[in-house]
């Protein structure tokens, strides 16, 4: 999992960064929402793995 995380800001520095800008300056629900969305993600990518 760390290897792709740290993948896309080794390759891509510029679009990494400016990515988190957009992300930061957006309201606190709407970032909840996307991490609510990513957690139940990658729930239902482990029970489809295991």
């Amino acid at each position: 999992m760390l290897i792709i995380e740290g993948m896309f800001p080794f390759v891509f520095p510029t679009a990494w960064r400016d990515t988190f800008r957009k992300i930061a300056e957006r309201p606190p629900h709407q970032i909840r929402v996307g991490g609510l969305i990513v957690m139940l993600l990658g729930l239902v990518l482990l029970f489809i793995a295991t």
